[in-house]
């Protein structure tokens, strides 16, 4: 018999918030946090923008813990605890015995790698961090928030692009609504800011290249938009069996209901243009929720911000939810925090768990003018007070790569 699935925690680290509280507040002001980076110089590359998270991880680790950890595992860390204790959750010994933790990564800790290579050219294997080999691979992140907790169920990674996240979360929703396990922790976590890691999306110009006002770069399904900012961010969900949560007598913020993917075997880097195979994603998602198009409220787009990706997705949408896709509020909130890869699709189920919660859907930062073309209700800069009782969550990345979820208020 299916268990029911529930959120009852919430962790984010992010360039607009930290923290469940800090994220939503940064989704209500509507302020981008995208600027010229500082993390190195830029200066060699088209474009120069990122999202930086100012609150440092380390703060959520015991000193020589946080020494041992590169930036990835940090925030995969460090997302978990902010998770866990949201959830008010006591990790008694037979649910460690039973929980685990899935994260996805596009890059898992290969930025860190890049810098430790820079040392090796510099100064020799002496100057390269003993951790390096411990902590370049995606597994370090579950593996250590695992290590942290006294979690002894599955802890897996997944590297499936900026899909990563979503897929983590609807791959443990899987495990626990079957039966597996009452609790799980899952989501996504990044840390790109590196130059090589950095230029390389500069160099297949799928990054903006604008050079005005850094706050107006991200622009999804704007017409002006010319590409995504490369940001940096975790988010991890607390997910538990309804029964369990009930029983301890905890909040829930909503209903993880379905789940789908798909890929497009078209191109790495090109969205199959009619927007097919993300539709069908979505469409097996509802299928696994039990709800029909017409039981959407809102979507939130994955839409970050480049010219054919977002068009590709408004079809997708469109194809997906047919007549009810002109009707339904549609937003992508990448404007705020950047693009930051796999995690992303982790960031915003939690933004959709939020949602549904508190009664408001975000708005899409700098939506000036959408194409002429686009066939979505989409939800302007300001946002939209409303509660939906159903959310399509999108993630799609690179590789034709799909993903979807649905949540629902329990």
């Amino acid at each position: 018999m299916r268990e029911r699935v529930v959120v009852t925690g919430i962790g984010a680290l992010t360039p607009v918030g930290c923290g469940v509280e800090g994220l939503w507040e940064g989704v209500l002001r509507g302020r981008s946090a995208v600027r010229q980076t500082t993390r190195f110089d830029a200066s060699p590359f088209r474009s120069r923008l990122a999202a930086e998270i100012d609150e440092d991880p380390r703060a959520y680790l015991a000193p020589r813990r946080a020494r041992r950890l590169d930036r990835f595992s940090q925030l995969s860390v460090a997302a978990s605890l902010q998770a866990i204790a949201d959830a008010d959750l006591p990790l008694a010994a037979e649910v460690e015995e039973l929980a685990g933790c899935y994260i996805g990564s596009a890059l898992g800790g290969v930025a860190f790698g890049e810098t430790q290579h820079q040392a090796y050219l510099d100064h020799g294997v002496a100057g390269v961090n003993p951790s390096l080999a411990l902590a370049v691979f995606g597994g370090a992140g579950p593996t250590n928030v695992a290590i942290e907790l006294g979690l002894h169920g599955p802890s897996i990674a997944n590297s499936n692009s900026c899909a990563s996240g979503a897929i983590a979360i609807g791959e443990a929703f899987r495990l626990v609504r079957d039966g597996h396990s009452p609790l799980m922790l899952a989501g996504g976590a990044e840390a790109p800011l590196a130059p090589l890691t950095f230029g390389s999306f500069a160099l297949i110009k799928a990054m903006s290249t604008a050079t005005g006002a850094p706050c107006q770069a991200s622009r999804p399904f704007d017409a002006a938009r010319d590409g995504f900012v490369m940001g940096e961010g975790a988010a991890m969900l607390v997910l538990e069996s309804l029964g369990h949560a009930r029983a301890r007598g905890a909040q829930v913020y909503a209903e993880v209901r379905g789940y789908g993917t798909t890929n497009d075997a078209h191109h790495m880097l090109a969205p199959l243009p009619n927007g097919a195979q993300a539709a069908r994603a979505m469409r097996l998602a509802m299928d696994d929720a039990g709800v029909v198009p017409a039981d959407v409220e809102y979507v939130n787009a994955h839409a970050s911000a480049t010219p054919i990706g977002d068009r590709a997705e408004a079809r997708a949408i469109a194809c997906a939810l047919g007549e009810h896709a002109a009707r339904v509020p549609v937003s992508g909130t990448k404007g705020l925090y950047g693009h930051p890869l796999g995690a992303s699709g982790a960031i915003e189920a939690a933004i959709s768990a939020l949602a549904i919660s508190r009664g408001f859907l975000p708005g899409t930062t700098n939506l000036v003018h959408a194409d002429a073309d686009n066939p979505l209700n989409l939800i302007g800069p300001a946002g939209v007070h409303a509660r939906p009782r159903v959310v399509v969550s999108n993630a799609f990345g690179f590789g034709g790569i799909n993903a979807a979820l649905v949540l629902a208020a329990v």
